[in-house]
């Protein structure tokens, strides 16, 4: 399967259990991988043939600087709910949302959820 990459994408949001997650809000990161043929796209040079990752970019935005959400779980959920109900052409999106700076004690690098979800047949 083909596959359309937007990577380190980075929004401001205001998910989170905490109640200053949700006031204070942080930064967020999403990587999106779009499962779709792109063969007749390759070939015709056809923007209609393919995914406009703009569109999907404005996509995410949307849901990450949108609506609190107490999961990061919920907010990936919506993501790859909006993108398979967007594009025609979508066959499958595997999204990983990513917290950079959680309010959590120690060290790390990030916390992240990673979901696959395929269009309904």
């Amino acid at each position: 399967m083909d596959k359309i990459h937007l990577q380190q994408l980075q929004f401001y949001g205001f998910h989170g259990l905490l109640p200053e997650e949700n006031k204070l809000g942080q930064r967020f990161q999403v990587d999106a991988t779009l499962y779709l043929d792109l063969s007749k796209a390759g070939r015709s040079d056809d923007m209609n043939d393919s995914i406009h990752y703009g569109e999907a970019y404005e996509y995410i935005k949307e849901i990450v600087e949108g609506e609190a959400k107490k999961l990061i779980e919920a907010v990936a959920e919506l993501i790859a709910e909006k993108l398979l109900a967007s594009f025609d052409l979508l066959q499958a999106c595997e999204i990983k949302l990513i917290k950079p700076d959680p309010p959590i004690p120690g060290q790390y690098h990030s916390v992240a959820v990673e979901i696959y979800r395929e269009k309904l047949k």
